[in-house]
């Protein structure tokens, strides 16, 4: 495992060069929100239906709500950050990841392999979230630098958000198409049909032996 201090936005070599496990720092501008409707309205920013509010190419969007309140002098601050699970977005972010040339995203909960093989084309990194992780999170905040639809609520608003070494996170899947998350499902399936194989062949001797 290695650890890596990147600077946002981030090079498609620099996607690219992170391994499964690797733990990331992340320093710029990130992008953020938790909503359905927002990535909706984003495909239909690529559609030309409407602009987008910010210029996302080679950025980076993480599913993440944030709670955004005003301060005593009238200027956003963020009161936590914390990420959403991502596999709500599955449908979408294939085409987000390369329509809007994405080098990042994350949440919690990793993506399907359509998004894992989107994120291959694009050179495009999944980095996961410490679920409940808000105070860490909260750290890494400097400031809110914009606000995308701000008639949207709280968590649904596309917010842009700089952070300053903002993690650890830990990268889930790789640019060139790795997915922790595949290898599990698949390591948990092959370990199921042995685990049916020995209970039906124990059954079977215990039947048996009945008989």
């Amino acid at each position: 495992m290695a650890v890596h201090e990147l600077s946002l936005p981030m090079t498609e070599a620099d996607a690219r060069r992170l391994r499964l496990g690797d733990q990331v720092r992340l320093s710029g501008e990130i992008f953020t929100t938790a909503g359905i409707p927002t990535h909706q309205r984003l495909l239909r920013c690529l559609d030309g239906e409407e602009e987008l509010p910010f210029d996302l190419n080679g950025g980076a969007l993480f599913h993440l709500g944030s709670l955004n309140a005003q301060d005593e002098r009238g200027e956003l601050t963020i009161r936590y950050m914390n990420p959403t699970t991502s596999t709500r977005f599955n449908d979408v972010m294939p085409r987000l990841i390369k329509g809007l040339g994405l080098r990042a995203t994350g949440g919690k909960g990793g993506l399907d392999a359509a998004c894992a093989r989107a994120m291959q084309e694009a050179g495009c990194v999944y980095l996961s979230f410490l679920g409940g992780g808000a105070p860490i999170f909260g750290d890494g905040i400097r400031r809110i630098s914009g606000i995308g639809w701000p008639e949207m609520i709280s968590h649904y608003r596309l917010a842009r958000i700089e952070v300053d070494r903002l993690g650890p996170l830990t990268v889930g899947i790789t640019a060139n198409g790795d997915s922790i998350y595949d290898r599990t499902a698949d390591e948990a399936a092959g370990k199921r049909a042995a685990i049916l194989d020995r209970m039906r062949a124990e059954r079977e001797a215990t039947e048996g032996r009945k008989a």
